[in-house]
């Protein structure tokens, strides 16, 4: 069985009936995938869709598939990893803002897989990426 944490950029679509990555992500946790995503995404998302012109009809459909989705708590350690993960990449030549630090850990800490628009998660050692969205 495979588990992924979704990203902003793929839970913020789950509240589109007609798009591809709602049924497919659907169709997989009926096929015991599981997806979760932690609190910064979980702020994100909310943000994101608060703040969009349907925004009641928005978190309305939020509401109704959101106990379908774990969601990971941050702790004291997953700061601490985020932080070495923002040193790691800085020595490499890359940023890792501090949302996207604190995602990875979590990710990393969980052993999910991350699915992802974001190209600046590659920089991050071992995090297992995916994009089912397929954006250029």
């Amino acid at each position: 069985m495979s588990s992924y944490m979704l990203d902003t950029n793929h839970a913020s679509r789950l509240i589109m009936q007609e798009h591809p990555l709602h049924r497919r992500v659907l169709n997989e946790i009926d096929n015991g995938y599981r997806f979760t995503f932690c609190v910064p995404i979980l702020t994100e998302v909310l943000f994101g869709i608060g703040i969009l012109p349907r925004a009641v009809d928005n978190l309305a459909r939020w509401a109704t598939i959101r106990p379908d989705f774990p969601c990971y708590a941050t702790y004291e350690v997953d700061a601490q990893f985020a932080a070495e993960l923002q040193i790691t990449c800085r020595r490499r030549g890359r940023q890792l803002e501090t949302v996207d630090a604190l995602i990875a850990a979590v990710a990393l800490r969980y052993e999910l897989t991350l699915l992802t628009t974001d190209k600046d998660f590659l920089a991050v050692p071992g995090l297992q990426l995916e994009n089912w969205v397929m954006l250029p």
